[in-house]
């Protein structure tokens, strides 16, 4: 028997008002998140206060704590627009060679790190102190980007023999991640993005064929 046509639209309907609802949701975390980055820059993680923050955003405090239980949360959070920035940096390139795509995608995570630099410095100041903590997953974006260039560097023949692009990618990640480790337990001492170029450079030199 089939269905009645008004049910069928009625179901459609909560379909779509779930979808948006969704959406927005995402929308409003993704707002909070950005504005507490912003206050943070200039005023510093333990200056800013969830106040603050819904105030900045256009939020009530309700808002805020049905998204993220507390401030600490929003250091879980810290890299979420992380993706984003640099898929937006990579879009439009996919013609470029390996190695200009791969400092693309290095420039844009530098800037995301050093415009982030108060609650990534905390984040990572926290898991360096909590043990066992979970390495990146390896399904976010900004890893399967830089898998893609050492693939890419592979079938073009550019990748030294004896590694492969998975294994090269987790070291080069690993590598450039530990720089900006580096850079944070120095108190941001020295600008993050000339001295990923230089490990870059010679980052790229090694495994060049």
């Amino acid at each position: 028997m089939s269905q009645p046509l008004s049910m069928g639209i009625k179901g459609e309907n909560r379909m779509e008002y779930a979808q948006r609802r969704k959406l927005q949701s995402e929308a409003t975390a993704r707002r909070i998140l950005h504005t507490a980055l912003e206050l943070m820059r200039s005023q510093g993680f333990d200056q800013v206060s969830v106040r603050d923050i819904c105030k900045a955003a256009g939020i009530t405090t309700g808002a805020f704590y049905h998204h993220f239980p507390s401030k600490d949360a929003l250091l879980e959070y810290g890299f979420a627009p992380l993706d984003d920035s640099v898929a937006a940096a990579m879009a439009g390139h996919e013609a470029e060679p390996p190695e200009r795509r791969l400092w693309r995608l290095l420039s844009a995570y530098a800037e995301f790190m050093e415009d982030s630099r108060e609650l990534i410095g905390r984040y990572y100041q926290r898991r360096i102190a909590v043990p066992g903590t979970k390495s990146m997953d390896s399904r976010r974006y900004i890893h399967q980007a830089m898998l893609d260039c050492f693939r890419q560097a592979e079938n073009e023949g550019l990748l030294a023999p004896g590694h492969s692009p998975e294994w090269v990618a987790d070291f080069c990640f690993r590598h450039f991640r530990g720089v900006v480790i580096d850079w944070v337990l120095h108190h941001y001492s020295y600008p993050l993005l000339p001295r990923m170029r230089e490990d870059y450079q010679l980052f790229t030199a090694l495994f060049h064929t």
